[in-house]
């Protein structure tokens, strides 16, 4: 299913698309809120709040969901914040990094050594379709980029073992130590203005915030990945909502139905 939100989107052909990694390629990180989300509601409980914990919740879920796409630091920075608004000495964020990468590597470490171990099939492991529209993408000269908030690292690893890196070669960015040295922002910008691409020949697919954003502020299609990561099927209604309010001009679920898509955006 294709839900059109915004009907004066650019239309192809495209000479640049943007990708996002988790929920939008990938899905060896899925429901990774599932553990960010409860680290935090638990080191803020700690502060000895009044808050309940359905209240500590809805304040987590809020920010988490609204920084998704922005590098993982960002969230952490916030979750600093949260802390100390409570009367606590809060940890350095990169410390709450370290802790959050360790519980989901614990889910993640073993998907991804299934996939290149050979027990686990690469393609459960992706939106469903994604591979034929990078495909047909390319083979219409379109260069692929992939920008992720995930640590650079990691990506270009997890990439590899979907067998999915050749497509996009050495346009890969991902999250740094250094953090204010890399943002999707600086990503779109290069590809508008020093690769000389006009805003509308930009396409982006994502399932965060970010993405979406920057993409439509350029002129550019923002495609919003609404996948299920559960089921690989269907719409997560809690990403289609906040798709559209980042400005997503479509909502999509998945790339199964590639010749709709294709004739819907002009690729």
């Amino acid at each position: 299913m294709i839900e059109i939100v915004k009907s004066d989107f650019p239309h192809g052909p495209f000479q640049a698309a943007v990708f996002d990694f988790d929920g939008t390629l990938s899905l060896l990180r899925r429901n990774w809120q599932d553990v960010m989300i409860p680290m935090m509601v638990k080191i803020l409980a700690a502060t000895n709040t009044s808050e309940t914990t359905r209240e500590l919740q809805t304040i987590v879920e809020e920010f988490v969901m609204r920084l998704n796409g922005r590098q993982t630091i960002y969230q952490m920075i916030r979750l600093a914040e949260e802390v100390a608004q409570r009367g606590t000495s809060p940890q350095e964020p990169l410390d709450y990094k370290r802790l959050y990468h360790d519980l989901l590597w614990k889910q993640v470490g073993d998907r991804v050594a299934g996939v290149r171990e050979g027990r686990v099939d690469a393609e459960t492991m992706t939106v469903p379709g994604i591979r034929p529209l990078l495909e047909r993408m390319a083979n219409n000269a379109t260069v692929l980029y992939l920008a992720s908030g995930t640590d650079l690292h990691y990506v270009q690893e997890e990439l590899r073992v979907l067998q999915l890196d050749e497509y996009f070669e050495e346009r890969v960015y991902g999250a740094l130590d250094d953090y204010k040295s890399f943002s999707k922002a600086k990503i779109v910008n290069e590809i508008v203005v020093a690769s000389g691409v006009p805003g509308p020949a930009l396409i982006g697919f994502g399932d965060g915030f970010v993405e979406i954003e920057e993409v439509q502020k350029v002129g550019g299609l923002a495609v919003g990945v609404a996948s299920n990561e559960d089921t690989r099927t269907g719409i997560n209604d809690w990403k289609r909502n906040r798709l559209i309010q980042a400005g997503a001009h479509l909502i999509i679920g998945d790339y199964r139905d590639l010749d709709e898509l294709a004739a819907a955006i002009g690729i």
